[in-house]
This record gives structure tokens, C-alpha cells and sequence, in this order.
């Protein structure tokens, strides 16, 4: 039975002209962090904000607005992931905003592009264990990470 799940997004603060189009594109495709929905059911984005910058103050307050108009899960961008460097307290945000907010939160949006896989890679980025980890639900096959490019 189809059902209707409502979403917000968090990015990095470095990107706060950033349009979205590649995880709007990620939602409607439910590719990246996304496969977890149903292709059933409707996902309804209810916010899409920054994380206010270093060291990211709206994390303190952006959920709360987002959980009054409906969110039940926070999506903290693939962008806090692949930026040079990636967001450092993107490990603290995912556990920060549940004990606070009661919100499930995802740690990526739409596929990390390829060509941010090859570089971070060669500079050993993500090696260690929490970063797999928090990689992985933005780390599809590498045809879907190519259309990201």
C-alpha cells in the first residue's frame, strides 16, 4: 500500500546557492540515499535549508520548523559528504537532531558523482570506518554515480 512520507533537506552551508536539482532528481528517480522509498509511495519535500555555515547553528533550529510542517525524516545532503573537505560534524548533526527532535535522519541525497568518488578516493578521504558508513547510502553502482557527473 502506497504511502506519503515527508522529507526535509539539510546542505551544507557552502553550497547555499545551490538549487537542489540533483536531489530533487534523486527523490523523483529514489536513487542514492533515496532507494529506501518506494517508487509506491509519494515523498513530499517539506524543507530545504542550509546548515547556517561552520560550525552549523541552523542545525539547532532548522528542525524543529521542519518537523512543524510535517517532516518525519531529515536528510543531511551528499554535498556535506563530497565537499573539499567534507562537513566534519556530519556525525554529530545525525545523532544531534534525533535526541533533540525526534526526527529519523539519512545521511546523503542523490548519488555521490563519480567524479567525487575518484578524487576523494586518491586522497583516502573516506577510509575510515564511520565514513563508509556514511557514505554508503549515497554510494550506488558506479553507472548511477556516472549520471551524477
Amino acid at each position: 500500500m502506497a504511502k506519503k512520507i515527508k522529507i526535509a533537506i539539510i546542505i551544507c552551508g557552502r553550497y547555499h546557492n545551490c538549487s537542489g536539482g540533483k536531489c530533487f532528481r534523486s527523490v523523483r528517480e529514489r536513487e542514492g540515499a533515496f532507494d529506501i522509498y518506494s517508487k509506491k509511495d509519494e515523498v513530499e519535500v517539506v524543507g530545504f535549508t542550509t546548515c547556517g555555515g561552520c560550525p552549523g547553528g541552523n542545525i539547532e533550529y532548522a528542525p524543529e520548523e521542519m518537523k512543524k510542517n510535517g517532516a518525519e525524516v531529515i536528510h543531511l545532503a551528499t554535498g556535506m559528504l563530497v565537499g573539499y573537505p567534507p562537513c566534519p560534524r556530519v556525525d554529530y548533526f545525525r545523532k544531534f537532531i534525533p535526541e533533540k527532535f525526534g526526527l529519523k535522519v539519512v545521511v546523503g541525497t542523490h548519488p555521490i558523482p563519480e567524479k567525487y568518488n575518484l578524487i576523494h578516493k586518491r586522497l583516502r578521504t573516506w577510509d575510515s570506518k564511520l565514513w563508509k558508513e556514511l557514505i554508503k547510502p549515497s554510494m550506488p553502482d558506479k553507472n548511477i554515480r556516472l549520471k551524477y557527473d
